[in-house]
């Protein structure tokens, strides 16, 4: 017969490297049935020191199973029976807080130079809808738009859908919503219609001189900062407007290189800066709003409330009328579906580089406008156009670095 007060103690040794060590003490012997010292009072002094709570900082993160575990060793310890058997945990290999995830630790980097990518991608898909819009004959320009309106709307719905955003929008945001997908469709509908009216380099350039007007209109609408350099960069666009649109009372009236009649010209330029107003009112709003309301969402605003006023506005002015050529039905359907790829591209390179390169990168297209021109329509630019060019590049490059500086230093 076996001694009662014979102990015996045996250790769990892990056969790999990430098994937790679990220590076992048996107060207990050999005994026999007669003994006073049975099975039931051997299971009853069993003690368990296993820290299940505790975790390797090199080790795998776990799941809730492994909190659950946690919150058990933690009761054991403030239980009476499990006053003993407290958890012993080396102190430097212990985390108490939350596990990290593998994803956390392995989350992929983005490639360099992806967001530029896009920006450039963005860039030549909108060069080419202007492009497509001058090739496209006997159409009108709100025609044009409309078209593209109705495209957009059947691409976006879907989008909507997915991604459970609604149709409508939050209540507060609403009004700032219908205004921008206003200003917005106007601004695209005076583009169209300055590119049929004069050069397509001249037209580009004069739209792409909205990030000026940008920084005024914030500046008056939303308290933003305004400095020398923006009105310096103001007054660098207007002189290369000027030097576009040519005046006669500072040229005189013998003007080479306006594509038509000096009035279609005149019309074409007006249409165009003011589409850049629209398009810099358009950037105000979008900053109003912020990122409380889903990128899609105005989109759709902007398809929808753009398609209604364009077919308002053909249906009085008598404009509508289907395309003759099977070409140009193709090439309406390929203008809507550009402008869904370029605001999609232009949008990732937004979220994934900063805006001053991203601008940077979008003074491409008026490089594109010339080239175009110079191809499609063997129509060389004029030494005017290319120094109004020069002057709203470089006002436009301006605005973009200096943000971009300034951006950097707060960062």
């Amino acid at each position: 017969m076996a001694d009662c007060n014979h102990c015996a103690r045996e250790g769990a040794i892990p056969a790999e490297d990430d098994i937790t060590v679990v220590f076992h003490r048996a107060d207990g012997h050999v005994a026999s049935r007669d003994d006073e010292c049975g099975d039931d009072e051997l299971t009853a002094e069993r003690v368990h020191l296993q820290p299940r709570g505790c975790r390797l900082s090199c080790a795998y993160g776990g799941g809730d199973d492994d909190a659950e575990e946690t919150e058990d060793a933690r009761g054991s310890e403030d239980s009476p029976e499990g006053g003993e058997g407290r958890a012993l945990c080396p102190p430097a290999c212990c985390v108490r807080g939350k596990p990290a995830s593998r994803e956390g630790l392995e989350k992929p980097k983005p490639c360099p130079g992806l967001g530029l990518f896009y920006a450039f991608l963005s860039t030549v898909f909108f060069s080419i809808i202007a492009l497509l819009v001058k090739t496209i004959q006997g159409v009108h320009a709100i025609e044009i738009s409309a078209i593209r309106c109705f495209f957009q709307m059947l691409f976006t719905a879907p989008l909507l859908i997915y991604h459970k955003t609604g149709f409508l929008g939050p209540r507060e945001k609403r009004k700032y919503l219908v205004f921008r997908g206003f200003v917005g469709s106007n601004a695209m509908i005076l583009l169209f219609y300055a590119v049929q009216q004069m050069p397509l380099a001249d037209a580009t350039v004069i739209m792409f001189s909205n990030p000026v007007f940008t920084s005024l209109l914030a500046w008056i609408f939303l308290k933003e900062r305004c400095t020398i350099w923006d009105l310096v960069f103001m007054v660098f666009t207007l002189t290369g407007v000027i030097l576009i649109a040519r005046p006669p009372f500072i040229f005189g009236d013998h003007l080479r290189g306006i594509e038509g009649n000096y009035t279609n010209h005149i019309k074409g330029t007006i249409a165009a800066f003011a589409g850049a107003v629209g398009a810099a009112f358009t950037y105000v709003v979008l900053r109003k709003i912020g990122k409380s309301v889903h990128y899609y969402l105005s989109v759709w605003y902007y398809a929808v409330i753009g398609f209604i006023e364009c077919i308002i506005t053909v249906s009085v002015l008598g404009e509508w009328k289907i395309p003759s050529c099977g070409r140009d039905r193709w090439l309406l359907m390929l203008i809507a579906v550009l402008g869904i790829a370029g605001q999609s591209f232009l949008t990732k390179a937004l979220q994934i580089e900063k805006a001053g390169p991203v601008a940077l990168v979008r003074t491409v297209d008026v490089v594109l406008a010339f080239l175009f021109q110079f191809i499609f329509f063997n129509r060389a630019p004029t030494w005017w156009s290319l120094g109004g060019a020069l002057f709203v590049v470089a006002s436009t490059s301006g605005v973009a670095l200096r943000k971009w500086y300034s951006n950097s230093r707060k960062s």
